[in-house]
């Protein structure tokens, strides 16, 4: 059914993210006028590399636009995890252990932004740049400024984990006291696995990770995405202490990152990433939906930050395709997303303090516990679901290939 037929006829989306980009091309596409509102004076990626799970690979097929992304991006079949001291290998997840395997991609967030701002463009979705919405009300858009704008039949709130709307309907962010310095470099080649994830963890207070993440849509060179765990309150101290400090603790814990550190000879070459947990218990109210992070925050332990959003936006174009009553379609929205999205939510706040935390239990827990149940026969489709996405598989209901 196209919007003549069913539905909003206008909708505001807040956000230019993956998950705002993703709704507006969807709802566009469904012949429905559609206006970004977006807080920077050029809708622009914000963010480093991340994996699109087989879950948010889904969305873009349904899109039609995976085959662009894949251009871009890297394949990843692992995620391989390593203790510092002895080198031991205490995570091990392969794609390729489930039933009908599919990699996960590393892509950089321009690569993802570039392929559905233009297919967003090619809809003729409109954008309103430097609007830094406020609040949501009778589907009237009201800035920071105090401006009220004119009326849409549907406001979407993608506008992430600190949104303002999402807050005035009932998000209680939860601040997490551990985050990530993230930053972008080249591939730095043998010896790191161009397949994978990995990761080197000195208990669970220092981490490092390099993922792979294909390249930027302006330029053929290949990119990784290096991490290294960072309290909050500890970034000062950090910066206070210098790059070289930092760098041979780094070096000490996973000498073979040097080539990486040579890259990063400023500070501002790394962005503090702070987490936070919060999910809304009901995100939609009278002419409005919330998608993505300011639905539903949490930590990156499970990768799934993207890959949730983008379900979040077929799931609410779906209901709105299908139910004539916009009442009906944001309930069905709610309900179809609202079992995955908790069980992710559960899943990664409890899985999080065993690789970001203070002390020595967790990490012994992590590995010599989690690790040898990890090996038994069972475990290894079982994790290749939960972090491929596919527990309580969203895709196809009643069917789950793990």
């Amino acid at each position: 059914m196209r919007a003549s037929e069913t539905g909003p006829r206008s909708v505001a989306v807040v956000g230019a993210g993956p998950t705002g980009l993703a709704t507006a091309l969807i709802l566009a596409r469904q012949g429905r006028r559609v206006v970004v509102h977006e807080r920077f004076d050029q809708a622009k990626p914000v963010g480093a590399g991340f994996m699109l799970q087989p879950t948010g690979l889904h969305v873009l097929d349904r899109l039609g636009l995976t085959e662009q992304v894949e251009a871009l991006g890297q394949p990843l079949i692992h995620v391989i995890g390593r203790e510092a001291r002895r080198g031991r290998v205490v995570l091990d997840v392969r794609l390729d252990d489930l039933k009908a395997p599919r990699p996960a991609l590393g892509v950089h967030r321009s690569a993802i932004f570039h392929v559905l701002h233009q297919a967003c463009i090619a809809e003729d979705v409109e954008f309103q740049t430097g609007y830094q919405a406020a609040s949501a009300s009778a589907g009237r858009l009201t800035d920071s400024a105090g401006r009220t704008g004119p009326a849409f039949d549907l406001i979407v709130d993608a506008s992430g984990a600190r949104s303002p709307i999402a807050q005035a309907h009932g998000a209680r962010r939860m601040d997490l006291a551990w985050g990530a310095l993230w930053g972008t470099v080249a591939w730095p080649g043998a010896p790191f696995d161009e397949g994978a994830l990995q990761q080197v963890y000195r208990g669970a207070s220092k981490m490092i990770g390099v993922l792979p993440c294909g390249a930027r849509p302006d330029a053929p060179d290949r990119l990784a995405t290096f991490f290294w765990s960072l309290k909050h309150a500890d970034h000062d101290t950090w910066l206070g202490a210098g790059l070289d400090v930092w760098k041979a603790e780094v070096l000490s814990l996973w000498p073979q990152v040097a080539p990486i550190l040579d890259e990063i000879t400023d500070p501002d070459m790394l962005t503090l990433a702070r987490y936070g947990h919060h999910t809304l218990a009901r995100p939609v109210a009278d002419r409005l939906a919330i998608v993505g992070d300011a639905a539903h925050s949490t930590s990156p332990q499970l990768g799934q930050g993207v890959n949730m959003g983008l379900l979040d936006a077929m799931a609410l174009g779906d209901a709105l395709d299908s139910h004539a009553d916009l009442d009906g379609a944001l309930t069905a929205y709610s309900r179809t997303r609202r079992w995955h999205i908790r069980l992710y939510q559960a899943l990664s706040l409890g899985f999080t303090p065993f690789y970001q935390a203070d002390g020595g239990l967790l990490p012994w827990v992590r590995d010599h516990i989690l690790g040898k149940a990890a090996r038994m026969p069972f475990a290894p489709r079982l994790l290749a679901a939960t972090v491929s996405g596919l527990l309580l598989d969203p895709r196809h209901k009643g069917n789950n290939p793990a």
